[in-house]
């Protein structure tokens, strides 16, 4: 799926002009294999391509079933949906536009999946709350060119929204952009790059 360019004021999902048009994303595996579900087709939609999320679930395959997720600018929800055909115990979507968290919320109730939470919210307010409780897998995406990423690493780590010792995160962003700064004992697991994007998958050194 092409890439676009996003921007903080929908939390880089959706821009400008309201759009009835539709796209869809994929799931690439796990139990809803091969559906396609419906996105907006909207200016700064910018869902994780197919091959970029293939990578990334088969660098997690042993570590996705029963796992807690989070996708912190969710966007179309492609990578939680994919967790959650994969066999994730649950996933939070947060996701600040109104019209895209409600079609989150449709494509939730179309795979009748009950481990699964929406939340319409700008992802770094709702990170400043210490977590409930830590999650086994974290998906920041954040948009484009808004120097979000940092913000939003610091606000996971202050927030302890990682579980101690056994957590995965995965990073997307720029490719011409360096990695942001992380805790110490964080280091990068798995990284590669497509022509417009570098992702790559982090841990504590020796998990």
């Amino acid at each position: 799926m092409t890439k676009k360019r996003r921007t903080h004021g929908s939390q880089g999902r959706q821009a400008g002009k309201k759009s009835v048009q539709m796209g869809a994303v994929r799931i690439i595996g796990g139990d809803w294999r091969g559906r396609k579900l419906p996105v907006l087709d909207a200016q700064g939609l910018r869902p994780t391509s197919d091959r970029v999320r293939e990578t990334l679930f088969n660098w997690l395959q042993f570590d996705v079933a029963g796992a807690h997720c989070l996708d912190v600018f969710a966007g179309s929800g492609g990578l939680g949906f994919e967790a959650l055909s994969r066999g994730a115990a649950a996933v939070t979507f947060l996701e600040l536009s109104k019209s895209n968290a409600e079609q989150l919320k449709q494509n939730v109730a179309t795979l009748q999946a009950k481990n699964a939470e929406v939340v319409q919210a700008d992802s770094l307010v709702w990170l400043e709350q210490p977590a409930r409780q830590p999650f086994d897998v974290v998906f920041l995406d954040p948009p484009f060119h808004q120097g979000l990423m940092q913000p939003a690493v610091d606000k996971l780590f202050a927030g302890q929204y990682l579980k101690n010792g056994q957590a995965w995160l995965y990073l997307e962003q720029e490719k011409a952009l360096d990695w942001p700064t992380l805790p110490d004992g964080w280091v990068c697991h798995r990284e590669k790059t497509t022509p417009e994007v570098r992702y790559g998958l982090f841990c504590i050194s020796g998990h």
